[in-house]
């Protein structure tokens, strides 16, 4: 499993920890509903665990999140969720559909929704200093207007972009767990990977064989 294939945690103590397994933004955007244990969690069910998981997810910077919040109407982040959910059911019907072959270039007819979306971004290039070197540098940049809360959109319409354009779609796969909703991109050298996570269902899976074996006698 790649070293991005991680379990992080949502900043908010009421929810349980959201799951960023896929090896891809825009399958981790997918896997923003699933069944962690025994019912469905969306972590998009309201502008609040939008916000929350755009975050989390490093999709959009911590002040925009917070200048989108101040600006937003009464009602309009929970609408903008609505808007993301919408897009995120859209896009894992895209996938499911296309899944384990390689994308075909007449997929393109099925992606206009998601052009729509990306014709709406406002991105500019601007020069600043890199801190992170010894006495800094200049370097290019690309930044983005956030001009309403409905622009928190524009980056999961990239990060589902850059999926269906750098990602081969031979490699998506669907967790093999038992009731698991997950999907991830196997980049694992013979592309053997089954799992969302050998911690979750692939201990889940260890131990329904351990039983199968002392209930057959083996």
């Amino acid at each position: 499993m790649s070293p991005h294939s991680v379990i992080r945690k949502v900043v908010a103590p009421d929810r349980t920890p959201a799951f960023f397994i896929a090896d891809s933004p825009g399958l981790d955007f997918l896997n923003s509903i699933a069944t962690p244990v025994d019912r469905p969690v969306d972590w998009l069910d309201s502008g609040e665990g939008l916000a929350a998981w755009l975050a989390e997810a490093n999709l959009v910077p911590q002040e925009a999140l917070n200048a989108a919040t101040e600006r937003a109407a009464l009602g309009e982040l929970d609408k903008v969720a609505g808007k993301a959910r919408a897009l995120r059911e859209w896009f894992r019907g895209f996938v499911r559909k296309h899944m384990g072959r390689p994308l075909p270039p007449g997929a393109i007819r099925e992606l206009t929704p998601l052009n729509r979306l990306l014709e709406r971004d406002e991105t500019f290039s601007r020069i600043t200093v890199d801190r992170n070197g010894d006495g800094g540098r200049l370097e290019l940049r690309v930044k983005r207007r956030w001009r309403s809360p409905e622009s928190l959109l524009l980056p999961i319409g990239e990060a589902l972009a850059k999926f269906v354009c750098e990602e081969n779609f031979a490699d998506v796969r669907a967790c093999e767990g038992h009731s698991c909703t997950l999907m991830f991109v196997d980049h694992t050298r013979r592309r053997g990977r089954r799992w969302c996570s050998m911690a979750i269902c692939g201990n889940r899976a260890k131990q329904a064989a351990h039983r199968n074996r002392l209930k057959n006698g083996r």
